[in-house]
């Protein structure tokens, strides 16, 4: 048995925040942003939009484009870092909102890496028969844990939703997938506030080493996409598309390079939505899936690496 994607659905807030509106509130330009990470957009929930709200349609979109209704669902798992509340999860605010009742939900936090760990978390439910359909959703409202004064890391990210539905099926799907993390590097990107009391203690916004983030995905994602595909004796040459976790473009293109593969294998979205942490991967397969890219037959590796460093890949057969 294996765990297939037979639907996907995605969602982006209304509000577009161009790089011009950028220049009004920080010292940056459209120049800076668009050479050193690809970004000229992105979009910026409302207020009072919450992450389940973004999910929620995602989730109505990928059932929709897999023909399932949601009281089929059984397995609901949601990659976020910034639910809507403290608890409950947003993947049981999903499960009352859709209707589907009476299977498991929870949420998963490994950051931009989040929507990886989601997949190959329901995959497994799926292959030990514990679940038969499931939606794996990728959410975030990024917007709300920057720095708007920090043109460091407020120029990146963006808010977004993207969802798939994962069935069984008897024909190859999901072939491997690899999961790792190394606390050591939490430092290089992280959020370090909490509350407590009734108040945040710490630093509430993103805090990022830029350099460090490069270099330590650069070199993982090229080693752990080698490793993925040695597992089912393939290499680079035989991947049609890499879908991989919208940081910048620079990050990309050097995994791109470490590959083998050109640029045009590489489903892009970071120009139009920045950094949507674990919405980034759901949000280009989507598009790519809509448009026709995505073919039946393609290999497609998704790969992503979030805070932590937490980092996984995912090598799927459409």
């Amino acid at each position: 048995m294996y765990a297939k994607i037979t639907g996907t659905g995605s969602y982006l807030p209304a509000k577009v925040l161009y790089n011009a509106d950028l220049e009004k509130m920080v010292d940056t330009s459209d120049e800076w942003i668009v050479t050193r990470s690809g970004i000229r957009q992105r979009h910026i929930a409302a207020e009072g939009e919450l992450t389940s709200d973004l999910a929620f349609e995602a989730c109505l979109r990928a059932l929709e484009s897999a023909g399932v209704a949601a009281e089929e669902i059984d397995l609901i798992v949601v990659a976020t870092t910034t639910p809507d509340q403290i608890f409950p999860s947003v993947a049981t605010i999903l499960q009352n909102r859709l209707g589907a009742f009476g299977g498991v939900a929870f949420d998963i936090q490994a950051v931009c890496a989040g929507f990886v760990y989601a997949v190959a978390t329901a995959e497994k439910f799926i292959r030990s028969g514990s679940s038969k359909k499931a939606l794996v959703v990728g959410a975030d409202t990024f917007s709300r844990i920057i720095d708007w004064t920090d043109r460091t890391t407020c120029v990146l990210f963006g808010d977004g939703a993207g969802a798939v539905v994962l069935e069984a099926s008897e024909t190859p799907g999901i072939l491997s997938s690899q999961l790792k993390a190394d606390g050591r590097h939490k430092h290089l990107l992280e959020v370090p506030g909490q509350a407590s009391s009734g108040q945040i203690n710490g630093h509430p916004f993103v805090r990022m080493d830029g350099q460090g983030v490069f270099k330590f995905a650069v070199k993982s994602l090229g080693e752990m996409a080698d490793q993925v595909l040695r597992e089912q004796d393939l290499t680079a040459a035989d991947l049609k598309w890499l879908i991989p976790h919208q940081a910048n473009i620079r990050i990309l293109e050097a995994t791109a390079k470490k590959l083998g593969l050109p640029m045009s294998q590489v489903v892009t979205t970071v120009d139009r939505h920045g950094n949507t942490s674990a919405a980034s991967i759901p949000l280009a397969m989507d598009e790519a899936a809509r448009d026709g890219r995505l073919q039946a037959g393609d290999l497609v590796m998704l790969e992503g690496i979030g805070g932590g460093f937490a980092w996984g890949a995912v090598l799927l057969r459409w």
